[in-house]
């Protein structure tokens, strides 16, 4: 994204300093050890790359699989790792290029890690590598969210599926070297009606095309149609009939990704508009001293720090266990919080933040933080379903008596 104009703000929102630069300073805390071990390509990257030109970067300096605990993928995600590489991409990349980022580290790697054999195994190494993107096809043409009531369709037949339908709205639709595609097996609700099907992008009967949009462009955003795509067993990912079941596991480390990323984006944001309020001249003084906008900008940090004291607390149950209400709460967090602050900074850029690349513009992208891996009032529905046991975990226990040191008590 391009810069504010110089003659407006000494610190442009969406300039992520120079790549020399990056090591010394704490921009983005985490992304320092990472970038220490980063190829000159990495130090390369463009503000403006794609989501496929960064995860290629990514990849080549061999940063991904620091997601993984152990750097193997199928011992789970590593906290502190995918918190250090979403605050990297975030410091180095655009909003859309990020989300490129997480989708494939969060929940498509890790559910494409659930399948076995030769077909999953070099779609893994390819991407993992960064010689290729994955793009997660869970979002059905007519069913939205409810994947119940999915359309796409996987015919089971003997050594071979065929793949039916639609997908829209998929980050790294139009640059993906495979489709990871959520397909019913056979007809109804039930949850076991449903699988995961590896489509690789160049196969017969496979289209894809852009979404309509200038703010997401940049993570390959499109829409895939799969029109009678005829592959053998070894694409089918996993046990038939695991579909929902491997999704509603993995859909909690997005959501736990989400929270991880949003602290990191309002933390840099935050940063930029503390030295523009600072440099800001306003009468004698500057705006950082007028106390109703250090009020403004003090209720951000507060919402922030509370974002990060939910992931510390909560990150462990989902890493770990897969929490599902867990997850639930970073994700409603999450699309609260990044909001709030975008907004309030948004203001307090005043007319600057409409410039090209400004606040106003990532406002509107960051705007998916209330939408993608679940809305907002989703997974707010999930919580109050799941009141009881949190109300209960809030309790404190019921103070115990202190022992006793009176020798007649024994007697």
């Amino acid at each position: 994204m391009p810069e504010l104009p110089p003659s407006d703000a000494s610190y442009a929102i969406t300039a992520r300093t120079t790549p020399q630069a990056i090591p010394d300073s704490d921009t983005t805390a985490g992304a320092a050890p990472l970038f220490a071990t980063a190829s000159t390509g990495l130090d390369a990257l463009s503000t403006d790359a794609t989501g496929a030109e960064a995860w290629a970067a990514f990849g080549a300096a061999g940063l991904l699989t620091r997601a993984y605990r152990g750097g193997e993928i199928r011992e789970g995600v590593d906290i502190d790792g995918l918190a250090d590489l979403l605050a990297a991409a975030d410091t180095r990349c655009s909003i859309p290029a990020t989300l490129s980022a997480s989708v494939q580290l969060a929940t498509a790697l890790p559910l494409l890690a659930t399948g076995t054999g030769p077909t999953v195994e070099q779609t893994l190494r390819r991407t993992l590598t960064g010689q290729a993107t994955l793009a997660l096809a869970a979002t059905d043409t007519t069913a939205g969210t409810d994947l119940t009531a999915l359309r796409t369709e996987a015919a089971l037949d003997g050594g071979s599926v065929t793949v039916t339908g639609g997908k829209e709205w998929i980050a790294n639709a139009t640059t993906a070297e495979a489709f990871l595609v959520l397909a019913r097996h056979r007809p109804g609700r039930h949850f076991t009606s449903f699988s995961w099907v590896l489509v690789p992008a160049d196969a017969p009967g496979v289209s894809t095309r852009p979404a309509p949009s200038t703010l997401y462009a940049a993570s390959g955003a499109g829409h895939v149609t799969f029109d009678s795509v005829r592959l053998d067993r070894a694409h089918l990912v996993g046990r038939a009939g695991l579909g929902l079941p491997l999704f509603a596991r993995h859909i909690t480390v997005e959501r736990l990704a989400g929270a991880l990323w949003g602290v990191a984006l309002c933390r840099r944001i935050l940063e930029a508009t503390r030295h523009r309020l600072a440099d800001r001249a306003h009468g004698d003084a500057t705006l950082w001293q007028l106390s109703h906008i250090r009020q403004r900008f003090a209720s951000c940090l507060l919402r922030v720090q509370e974002l990060q004291a939910l992931a510390d607390s909560l990150g462990p149950e989902v890493a770990r266990c897969h929490d599902t209400r867990a997850a639930a709460t970073l994700k409603a967090a999450a699309g609260t919080t990044v909001p709030y602050v975008l907004g309030e900074c948004a203001h307090l850029w005043g007319a600057a933040g409409f410039a090209d690349g400004g606040i106003q513009e990532i406002r509107a992208q960051a705007a998916l933080f209330g939408i993608g891996g679940g809305a907002t009032e989703i997974v707010l529905e999930a919580l109050a379903d799941g009141a009881d046991q949190i109300l209960r975990k809030l309790a404190r226990p019921a103070p115990q008596p202190e022992p006793t040191t009176d020798p007649r008590a024994s007697v």
